[in-house]
Formats: C-alpha cells, sequence, structure tokens
C-alpha cells in the first residue's frame, strides 16, 4: 500500500478507534480518518479523497442502509475511485445483510464485512480492494 487513506464511518467511537490502531497496525503507510458522524461522511471524503470508506451499517437511523447508499452516492460522485466497504454484524436480521450482499451483486460497493472476522482477515480485505 502507498499511504492509503481509510475514512471509518462507524457507530460507536471505541469500536472506531480500534479499527483505527488494528489497521495501523496491520497496514502498511495507511492514514486512517475517523468521520465524526454519519452527517460528516461525505465532506470527510471530499476533503481527504479516501482510497476506502468503510461504512457500518445498522439496522435503524442514521446507520441504515438506505442511509448508507446515499453517502455512498455522494462519495462517488466526488472521489469516483473511493471503493466503498460495508461492514455488519453478523448477528443483524437476515434482511439487513441480504441487501448489502445484493449491493455487492449489483457493484455498488465493493466489497463487505462482517463484525466477527478476525482482525488479519479484516485488514487483507481492506488492503485487497
Amino acid at each position: 500500500m502507498n499511504d492509503e487513506k481509510i475514512v471509518l464511518d462507524i457507530q460507536s467511537d471505541i469500536h472506531a478507534h480500534t479499527m483505527e490502531r488494528m489497521l495501523m497496525q496491520k497496514l502498511d503507510d495507511c492514514q486512517v480518518v475517523i468521520s465524526e458522524s454519519p452527517d460528516a461522511t461525505a465532506e470527510w471524503c471530499k476533503t481527504h479523497r479516501p482510497d476506502v470508506l468503510l461504512m457500518e451499517v445498522k439496522a435503524y437511523s442514521p446507520w441504515m442502509f438506505n442511509e448508507r447508499m446515499a453517502i455512498r452516492n455522494k462519495v462517488k460522485r466526488n472521489t469516483e475511485n473511493c471503493r466503498v466497504i460495508l461492514f455488519v454484524d453478523d448477528d443483524t436480521d437476515g434482511e439487513l445483510t441480504e441487501k448489502v450482499r445484493q449491493a455487492k451483486r449489483e457493484g455498488l460497493i465493493d466489497a463487505f464485512l462482517f463484525g466477527s472476522v478476525s482482525e488479519n482477515y479484516f485488514a487483507s480485505v481492506i488492503d485487497s480492494v
């Protein structure tokens, strides 16, 4: 990776900072920016021009699938080369997981991850997109 920029939009600050630390340990030369809120994510991406946007999807607002796809659309308008990865907890309802899978099938997102995967796998997927 050549100084790749990653923007994280994760519901929990604690979780976001844990992921930031993990990514910086596992991936060489990566910069991680944590979005302050879903409302700020598209602007963060416009400013920072990330290579990867990782967004968590939940069953409630403002992290719902449709809201995430609206952010994705804004980001793609400004930074079309930004790869989008959705992160979903595998304990979530199957309908939400299926929407995320379908978005991948349709080419709307570049990858998706489940919350239960190992740190190595998580970092490898982000590194590979």
